[in-house]
């Protein structure tokens, strides 16, 4: 019976702690809140207003050196830009001179759809190779034309 007595004591007091413990932590909570209330009555003003100053300060100085970074970026993307777009321009316009030479030396085969019989051989073309050829160089030449007045 002794035994359980010195138990339930221990448990006894256990409890009486954990209860000044978070009493302590209630009281505890209840000061800060009154000191904050306080400092934000008498002290906050002068202190966010030091603080906004601070703050306008470095955002001031942050813009001027991000500003002459964004231009000095913008500068350098319109560069690159027109570089890019004067080597497209060259390459197609190489392109369609390559091309306007080669067609009057191309002579390409005549194809047998899988529709037609082999036997049967295909109608020709009603105008000759050359004037089509004329003809290729003429949409090749406009179209070179048309991408020279889109740039």
């Amino acid at each position: 019976m002794q035994k359980q007595t010195m138990n339930d004591m221990n448990a006894s007091r256990l409890a009486d702690a954990a209860f000044a413990a978070s009493r302590q932590v209630w009281l505890a909570g209840l000061g800060a809140a009154a000191v904050t209330r306080q400092w934000a009555k008498n002290d906050a003003g002068n202190t966010l207003r030091a603080l906004i100053k601070e703050g306008s300060a470095v955002e001031t100085q942050a813009i001027r050196v991000l500003g002459s970074g964004v231009e000095t970026s913008l500068a350098t993307a319109s560069s690159i830009w027109i570089r890019t777009r004067e080597q497209v321009r060259a390459t197609v316009t190489a392109l369609a001179d390559t091309a306007v030479a080669a067609l009057p030396k191309l002579k390409a085969p005549v194809k047998v759809t899988a529709r037609a019989p082999a036997a049967k051989p295909r109608k020709a073309a009603k105008a000759p190779a050359s004037k089509r050829t004329k003809h290729a160089v003429r949409r090749v030449k406009h179209t070179s034309r048309q991408a020279k007045l889109a740039s």
